[in-house]
């Protein structure tokens, strides 16, 4: 809604912007691409151009991903490579990516663009996600689903590492740091794991380690092997990730054990 959103800006004299609002869930996208594309491309552009209209902002970090960039034969992903969004999602999260640095090249609009790995932690209630889906099984003594074969390799950042990449982000970008303004960073744990191996993890720090995952092989659209170089942010930010994953899923853990006690 780009009235509200120029509204909300202006009359609340907004000086820094996170845009991290989205279609995030690769399943829905691909059964309603129409919504994903309003949603992440056009939903994006009338920020930036809410932002451009009122010309007050210090800084707007716009939340990409690293699905952005699709497939790539060389490994791990770096800033300069491609964005070859092939899916729904991941070419949205591509086109809002390239609209972000067209309003930075055009218009000079203080922008700066994340790539995140996957996000995981508490409060996470979309079930669709290995992590929060594999925990849920767990702490009601149920089998966890992988939906593919297990073999799909991804990287995965604690959402408190990743809080502290957007506001590190902010921070360089409102202070006019070189080497940020109109850049994107990739924000992850240079940690790649595959699906199976994550829910061993979680069945590790769940303390029941007879369970065993049931491994359907049923998943598709979805690219075989994602991480990324954050070698960039380490240097120019100097941000780098606090939580071991093993420390991180055990508060992760914690928390959706406390949300069910809540429940019940």
């Amino acid at each position: 809604n780009y009235e509200l959103v120029e509204r909300a800006l202006n009359d609340y004299g907004i000086e820094i912007c996170f845009h991290l609002a989205a279609q995030s869930q690769v399943g829905v996208a691909n059964r309603s691409p129409i919504s994903t594309f309003k949603t992440n491309i056009i939903g994006t552009l009338n920020v930036l151009e809410a932002a451009r209209n009122i010309g007050s902002l210090e800084c707007i970090v716009i939340a990409s991903s690293d699905k952005a960039y699709g497939c790539h034969k060389d490994l791990p992903y770096k800033e300069d490579f491609a964005l070859r969004g092939t899916y729904p999602y991941d070419a949205s999260k591509a086109c809002a990516d390239i609209l972000s640095q067209a309003y930075f090249n055009t218009y000079k609009l203080p922008v700066s663009i994340s790539r995140c790995a996957n996000i995981f932690g508490g409060a996470d209630l979309n079930f669709n996600r290995i992590i929060p889906d594999t925990i849920r099984s767990l702490i009601h003594n149920k089998l966890p689903i992988i939906r593919s074969d297990g073999k799909y390799i991804r990287e995965y950042l604690y959402v408190k590492d990743a809080v502290s990449a957007y506001l590190t982000l902010a921070e360089s970008l409102s202070k006019k740091e070189t080497g940020v303004l109109g850049q994107a960073f990739n924000f992850g744990t240079c940690k790649p794991l595959s699906v199976i191996d994550i829910v061993g993890m979680i069945i590790k720090v769940s303390g029941k380690k007879n369970i065993r995952p049931k491994i359907l092989n049923i998943a598709n659209s979805e690219i075989k092997e994602q991480y990324l170089s954050s070698e960039k942010a380490y240097k120019i930010l100097k941000w780098k990730p606090q939580y071991g994953l093993e420390a991180a899923l055990k508060e992760t853990y914690l928390w959706y054990s406390k949300f069910y006690n809540l429940k019940r």
